[in-house]
Protein backbone atom coordinates (compact mmCIF):
# COMPACT_ATOMS: atom_id res chain seq x y z
CA UNK A 1 0.00 0.00 0.00
CA UNK A 2 1.19 3.05 -0.78
CA UNK A 3 0.39 5.23 2.33
CA UNK A 4 2.19 2.22 4.30
CA UNK A 5 5.11 2.60 1.74
CA UNK A 6 5.15 6.65 2.58
CA UNK A 7 4.83 6.16 6.45
CA UNK A 8 8.01 3.44 6.64
CA UNK A 9 10.51 6.02 4.70
CA UNK A 10 9.46 9.09 6.82
CA UNK A 11 10.12 7.26 9.51
CA UNK A 12 13.63 6.74 8.41
CA UNK A 13 14.62 9.95 7.59
CA UNK A 14 12.36 13.43 7.66
CA UNK A 15 11.19 14.17 3.84
CA UNK A 16 11.52 10.28 2.10
CA UNK A 17 7.37 10.01 2.50
CA UNK A 18 7.14 13.16 0.57
CA UNK A 19 9.35 12.47 -1.37
CA UNK A 20 7.96 8.89 -2.65
CA UNK A 21 4.55 11.17 -3.29
CA UNK A 22 6.09 13.04 -5.61
CA UNK A 23 5.82 16.25 -3.25
CA UNK A 24 9.60 17.35 -3.56
CA UNK A 25 9.46 20.56 -2.43
CA UNK A 26 8.22 19.68 0.81
CA UNK A 27 10.05 16.81 1.04
CA UNK A 28 13.43 18.40 0.67
CA UNK A 29 11.93 21.34 3.42
CA UNK A 30 11.61 18.35 6.16
CA UNK A 31 15.49 17.35 5.36
CA UNK A 32 16.66 20.76 5.46
CA UNK A 33 14.63 20.96 8.75
CA UNK A 34 15.71 17.89 10.19
CA UNK A 35 19.42 18.72 9.55
CA UNK A 36 18.77 22.36 11.19
CA UNK A 37 16.86 20.14 14.34
CA UNK A 38 19.93 17.83 14.44
CA UNK A 39 22.42 20.93 14.46
CA UNK A 40 20.04 22.51 17.26
CA UNK A 41 20.44 19.87 19.34
CA UNK A 42 24.40 19.19 19.24
CA UNK A 43 24.39 23.02 20.30
CA UNK A 44 21.96 22.55 22.68
CA UNK A 45 23.89 19.74 24.35
CA UNK A 46 27.41 21.03 23.86
CA UNK A 47 26.19 24.48 25.24
CA UNK A 48 24.20 23.50 28.23
CA UNK A 49 24.55 19.90 28.96
CA UNK A 50 26.68 20.05 31.77
CA UNK A 51 25.39 23.56 32.94
CA UNK A 52 22.45 24.49 35.61
CA UNK A 53 20.10 24.60 32.10
CA UNK A 54 20.81 21.13 31.05
CA UNK A 55 16.74 20.59 30.63
CA UNK A 56 16.94 22.83 27.58
CA UNK A 57 18.68 20.03 25.21
CA UNK A 58 16.73 17.35 26.82
CA UNK A 59 13.91 19.22 25.49
CA UNK A 60 14.88 20.02 22.47
CA UNK A 61 15.88 16.33 21.88
CA UNK A 62 11.90 16.04 22.98
CA UNK A 63 10.66 18.47 20.18
CA UNK A 64 12.71 16.45 17.70
CA UNK A 65 11.13 13.32 18.32
CA UNK A 66 7.89 15.19 18.06
CA UNK A 67 8.95 16.69 14.61
CA UNK A 68 9.91 13.19 13.46
CA UNK A 69 6.49 11.50 14.29
CA UNK A 70 4.40 14.61 13.02
CA UNK A 71 6.13 15.05 9.42
CA UNK A 72 5.77 10.98 9.17
CA UNK A 73 2.22 11.33 9.99
CA UNK A 74 1.67 13.92 7.48
CA UNK A 75 3.38 11.94 5.13
CA UNK A 76 0.94 9.39 5.78
CA UNK A 77 -2.09 11.55 5.52
CA UNK A 78 -0.86 12.74 2.43
CA UNK A 79 -0.68 9.56 0.53
CA UNK A 80 -3.79 8.38 1.65
CA UNK A 81 -5.28 11.49 0.48
CA UNK A 82 -4.70 10.48 -2.91
CA UNK A 83 -6.28 7.12 -2.33
CA UNK A 84 -9.32 6.13 -4.06
CA UNK A 85 -12.34 5.52 -1.23
CA UNK A 86 -13.10 2.16 -2.11
CA UNK A 87 -9.18 1.38 -1.49
CA UNK A 88 -9.43 3.71 1.93
CA UNK A 89 -12.18 1.06 3.16
CA UNK A 90 -10.05 -1.34 3.08
CA UNK A 91 -7.87 -3.28 5.93
CA UNK A 92 -4.31 -2.20 4.84
CA UNK A 93 -1.71 -4.80 6.12
CA UNK A 94 -0.43 -2.69 8.73
CA UNK A 95 -1.25 -0.55 11.75
CA UNK A 96 0.33 3.28 11.27
CA UNK A 97 0.16 3.38 15.13
CA UNK A 98 2.36 0.70 15.36
CA UNK A 99 4.94 1.87 13.05
CA UNK A 100 5.26 5.28 14.82
CA UNK A 101 6.48 2.86 18.12
CA UNK A 102 9.36 2.40 16.02
CA UNK A 103 10.33 6.10 17.42
CA UNK A 104 10.63 4.86 20.82
CA UNK A 105 13.74 2.87 20.02
CA UNK A 106 15.34 6.80 19.44
CA UNK A 107 13.20 8.02 22.57
CA UNK A 108 14.81 5.53 24.82
CA UNK A 109 18.37 5.78 23.37
CA UNK A 110 18.01 9.65 24.00
CA UNK A 111 16.65 9.46 27.15
CA UNK A 112 18.78 7.20 28.84
CA UNK A 113 21.67 8.53 27.03
CA UNK A 114 21.03 12.34 27.97
CA UNK A 115 20.53 11.64 31.37
CA UNK A 116 23.94 9.42 31.89
CA UNK A 117 25.93 12.66 31.37
CA UNK A 118 23.52 15.49 31.70
CA UNK A 119 24.12 18.01 34.15
CA UNK A 120 27.53 16.80 35.30
CA UNK A 121 27.98 20.61 36.28
CA UNK A 122 24.81 21.63 37.05
CA UNK A 123 25.12 21.99 41.16
CA UNK A 124 27.88 21.85 44.17
CA UNK A 125 26.23 18.06 44.52
CA UNK A 126 26.72 17.08 41.21
CA UNK A 127 30.16 18.22 41.12
CA UNK A 128 30.96 16.38 44.44
CA UNK A 129 29.68 13.42 43.10
CA UNK A 130 32.27 13.14 40.48
CA UNK A 131 35.05 13.89 42.37
CA UNK A 132 34.09 10.69 44.70
CA UNK A 133 33.64 8.77 41.61
CA UNK A 134 37.09 9.52 40.10
CA UNK A 135 39.17 10.04 43.69
CA UNK A 136 40.05 6.26 43.91
CA UNK A 137 41.39 5.85 40.05
CA UNK A 138 43.17 9.27 40.36
CA UNK A 139 45.09 8.20 43.91
CA UNK A 140 45.72 5.05 42.50
CA UNK A 141 47.42 6.62 39.33
CA UNK A 142 44.75 4.73 36.96
CA UNK A 143 43.32 8.09 35.94
CA UNK A 144 43.13 11.75 36.32
CA UNK A 145 40.61 13.95 36.83
CA UNK A 146 37.86 14.56 33.93
CA UNK A 147 38.01 17.99 32.20
CA UNK A 148 36.37 20.95 34.04
CA UNK A 149 36.28 19.53 37.18
CA UNK A 150 38.80 21.35 38.87
CA UNK A 151 40.02 25.20 38.00
CA UNK A 152 43.53 23.92 39.04
CA UNK A 153 43.42 19.99 39.14
CA UNK A 154 47.21 20.11 40.28
CA UNK A 155 46.07 21.58 43.41
CA UNK A 156 43.52 19.31 43.60
CA UNK A 157 45.77 15.91 42.79
CA UNK A 158 48.07 17.24 46.08
CA UNK A 159 45.34 18.02 48.54
CA UNK A 160 43.44 14.54 47.61
CA UNK A 161 46.77 12.62 47.66
CA UNK A 162 47.70 14.26 51.15
CA UNK A 163 44.30 13.15 52.47
CA UNK A 164 44.49 9.60 51.20
CA UNK A 165 48.04 9.79 52.81
CA UNK A 166 46.56 10.47 56.02
CA UNK A 167 44.18 7.94 55.74
CA UNK A 168 46.87 5.59 54.84
CA UNK A 169 48.75 6.95 57.98
CA UNK A 170 45.56 5.77 60.36
CA UNK A 171 44.53 2.66 58.88
CA UNK A 172 48.79 1.57 59.05
CA UNK A 173 47.83 1.74 63.11
CA UNK A 174 45.11 -1.18 62.54
CA UNK A 175 47.20 -4.48 61.60
CA UNK A 176 44.26 -6.11 60.42
CA UNK A 177 43.25 -3.36 58.20
CA UNK A 178 43.70 -3.84 53.98
CA UNK A 179 45.56 -0.22 52.99
CA UNK A 180 47.11 -0.80 49.75
CA UNK A 181 44.11 0.77 47.70
CA UNK A 182 42.80 3.85 47.48
CA UNK A 183 38.94 2.85 47.00
CA UNK A 184 39.57 0.65 50.63
CA UNK A 185 40.81 3.50 52.39
CA UNK A 186 38.34 5.85 51.11
CA UNK A 187 35.12 3.26 51.80
CA UNK A 188 34.69 5.12 55.48
CA UNK A 189 34.20 8.59 54.34
CA UNK A 190 31.40 10.82 54.28
CA UNK A 191 31.39 13.88 52.03
CA UNK A 192 28.51 16.37 52.73
CA UNK A 193 28.02 19.63 51.83
CA UNK A 194 28.23 22.17 54.34
CA UNK A 195 27.73 25.69 53.15
CA UNK A 196 25.71 26.16 49.98
CA UNK A 197 25.24 29.52 48.86
CA UNK A 198 23.83 30.93 45.23
CA UNK A 199 27.29 31.18 43.53
CA UNK A 200 30.38 29.46 46.32
CA UNK A 201 29.55 26.27 47.91
CA UNK A 202 31.63 24.40 50.68
CA UNK A 203 31.89 20.80 50.68
CA UNK A 204 33.75 18.57 53.60
CA UNK A 205 35.32 15.05 53.28
CA UNK A 206 35.06 13.29 56.90
CA UNK A 207 36.57 10.00 58.47
CA UNK A 208 33.59 8.28 60.41
CA UNK A 209 32.94 5.82 62.31
CA UNK A 210 29.84 3.64 62.97
CA UNK A 211 28.00 3.25 66.00
CA UNK A 212 25.22 1.36 66.97
CA UNK A 213 22.03 3.07 68.84
CA UNK A 214 18.89 2.10 69.80
CA UNK A 215 15.88 2.80 67.77
CA UNK A 216 12.35 1.94 67.13
CA UNK A 217 10.32 0.46 64.67
CA UNK A 218 6.82 2.13 63.91
CA UNK A 219 7.57 3.18 67.49
CA UNK A 220 6.71 0.28 68.94
CA UNK A 221 9.52 -2.37 68.24
CA UNK A 222 12.83 -2.26 69.88
CA UNK A 223 15.71 -2.12 67.39
CA UNK A 224 19.09 -0.74 66.87
CA UNK A 225 20.82 1.37 63.84
CA UNK A 226 24.58 2.16 62.51
CA UNK A 227 24.93 6.04 62.77
CA UNK A 228 28.29 7.78 61.28
CA UNK A 229 29.84 9.70 64.04
CA UNK A 230 32.43 11.87 62.52
CA UNK A 231 35.72 11.48 63.42
CA UNK A 232 38.21 13.81 61.51
CA UNK A 233 37.62 16.34 58.69
CA UNK A 234 40.37 15.39 56.07
CA UNK A 235 39.72 17.34 52.81
CA UNK A 236 38.05 20.59 51.98
CA UNK A 237 36.70 21.47 48.49
CA UNK A 238 35.35 24.73 47.48
CA UNK A 239 33.20 25.03 44.66
CA UNK A 240 31.84 28.00 43.04
CA UNK A 241 28.96 28.88 40.15
CA UNK A 242 31.24 30.15 36.85
CA UNK A 243 28.89 31.82 34.43
CA UNK A 244 28.04 29.58 30.89
CA UNK A 245 26.22 30.72 28.41
CA UNK A 246 23.19 32.83 28.74
CA UNK A 247 23.01 33.41 31.48
CA UNK A 248 23.78 29.77 33.10
CA UNK A 249 25.79 28.72 35.28
CA UNK A 250 29.03 25.18 35.67
CA UNK A 251 29.79 24.67 38.98
CA UNK A 252 33.93 24.01 39.22
CA UNK A 253 36.28 23.40 41.55
CA UNK A 254 38.71 26.06 42.59
CA UNK A 255 40.35 24.90 45.69
CA UNK A 256 41.11 21.77 48.19
CA UNK A 257 42.38 22.00 51.70
CA UNK A 258 43.28 19.57 54.05
CA UNK A 259 43.50 20.50 57.93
Amino acid sequence: MIEARALRLALLAWGLGDLALGRRAIGLAWMAAEVAAIAGVVFLTLTFGDTSWYLLPFLGGAAFLVLWATQATLAYRAAQARMPDAELARISGGSPAAALVWLAIPMLMWGAGFWLVAGAAASPAAVVDRFVTEWPDVADGRAAWEEGLAADPATLTHAADAAVASLAAACALDPDAECAHADVLLRGLRIHIVADGERRATAVAELVRYERRAASFLGIFGTTELVPVPVAEILTLTLVADAAPFGSQRWIVVNAETP
